[in-house]
């Protein structure tokens, strides 16, 4: 009787230690997710909600100034980016302003080539290994869908980008404090720096614009036909309350005379 007291006692005492391990654990793993971002307000947000045309070209500004040294946008062709406002012209001068991998020399060296607007927006590696190589391990992600797949959407990406704190680590392999990211520290450095791109409509190049611009981008990158979605979206409400309306006069008109 006193043997199996104690293997009760014993047993509700070794559950209860579990229990508590268990809640450090999941208390563990909570305190390592990414914080929620604050709202922001995005021209794009809503059902009538559109793309700021201007600021998706001034994001492109950014990412080809600071985040294609990184990163890549493989999905995406020159031509994709005439969607933006561009002119044929246009298109062709910005895709001309990229140099494409085009074969090998005879001395076994890369050659390039200028960028036309069939060709695919160039990878800065050429290969994971190198991408592996060139950042401790890790391959950057490629951005071409982040805006649709990223947890967050635009207002995580933009807090991510203007939420840097001190590196933390050693110089050989430095890390960053960011509440944003998993774990709530990266190994990217603070991408965006004030005035490191020079926007041609004279808006001032701060981290928040650089940031806000980029974000609102990488948007329209991921999903460059909402807008006409939208619109044809609308239109078709419009076109079937304009029939509930015929429908219910017709109606109305048809069955007057019958008596209630």
């Amino acid at each position: 009787m006193f043997v199996k007291k104690y293997l009760v006692i014993a047993s509700v005492f070794f559950a209860a230690v579990q229990g508590a391990g268990c809640v450090k654990s999941a208390d563990a793993q909570s305190s390592l997710l990414p914080q929620k971002a604050p709202p922001q307000h995005w021209s794009f947000e809503g059902p009538v909600g559109h793309f700021d045309l201007s600021a998706v070209q001034r994001g492109y500004a950014v990412f080809a100034k600071v985040c294609s040294a990184c990163h890549s946008l493989k999905q995406v062709h020159f031509s994709d980016l005439s969607q933006m406002g561009l002119t044929p012209e246009q298109t062709i001068a910005l895709a001309e302003s990229w140099q494409i991998a085009a074969g090998h020399d005879e001395a076994g060296h890369f050659k390039f080539r200028k960028g036309l607007p069939d060709d695919l927006l160039p990878s800065p590696y050429s290969s994971p290994a190198a991408a592996r190589a060139a950042n401790g391990g890790a391959v950057p992600p490629d951005l071409s869908r982040i805006g649709l797949i990223h947890p967050g959407g635009a207002d995580r990406i933009y807090a991510m980008l203007t939420s840097y704190g001190e590196p933390v680590g050693g110089e050989k392999a430095p890390r960053y404090a960011n509440p944003y990211m998993i774990g709530h520290i990266t190994a990217m450095p603070p991408p965006l720096h004030d005035n490191a791109v020079s926007f041609t409509d004279g808006h001032p190049a701060t981290v928040q614009q650089q940031a806000h611009d980029v974000t609102t981008f990488l948007e329209w990158v991921s999903e460059p036909h909402r807008d006409s979605k939208r619109r044809l979206g609308v239109g078709v409400v419009l076109y079937l309350c304009f029939l509930i309306i015929i429908f219910v006069i017709l109606k109305r008109r048809i069955w007057s005379h019958v008596r209630k």
